[in-house]
């Protein structure tokens, strides 16, 4: 038990996304390195106050829409049948999609070239939210992917 009182975190943001039981707390925690939460915040809070200065409008709403453009709707499984590996089609559960447009939005931006991991994280939510930028893509590819082998749906399991 410590013996110092705990302190309350206070976040400026605690709307929830997509109509979920999301926070932008599991955001923080995708986004944190090493156990340094406190900076993964701060990172988060800095990004969503520079979309709303550059986009114009509310730096959620811009993180909901840019959430909702990289989330993928169906992915593609390898199975193995006769020998013969597929790719199989199949639908993605709701919290895999949400965790993994998070994290392709948290890779995008790491990606990129900027100055600060905020700025970065900025930009790359404001491209999602618009349809563009690396999460998007990568989303659509996914798609592309199940797409070309639907061939093989029959194989579901």
């Amino acid at each position: 038990m410590p013996r110092r009182p705990t302190v309350a975190r206070k976040a400026k943001y605690e709307e929830q996304l997509v109509g979920t039981a999301l926070t932008l707390d599991q955001f923080t925690n995708k986004l944190m390195r090493g156990g340094k939460r406190q900076l993964a915040s701060r990172i988060l809070e800095d990004a969503i106050s520079r979309c709303e200065k550059t986009a114009g409008r509310s730096g959620v709403e811009v993180m909901e829409s840019a959430l909702r453009n990289a989330m993928p709707l169906i992915e593609v499984k390898p199975k193995r049948v006769g020998g013969s590996t597929y790719q199989i089609p199949v639908e993605v559960r709701a919290d895999r999609r949400i965790s993994l447009g998070m994290r392709w939005l948290i890779d995008a931006a790491r990606k990129r070239n900027g100055h600060s991991m905020a700025e970065k994280l900025a930009f790359e939510l404001i491209d999602a939210s618009n349809g563009i930028g690396a999460a998007v893509k990568r989303r659509e590819d996914t798609h592309r992917m199940a797409e070309a082998n639907k061939a093989f749906s029959h194989f579901k399991w």
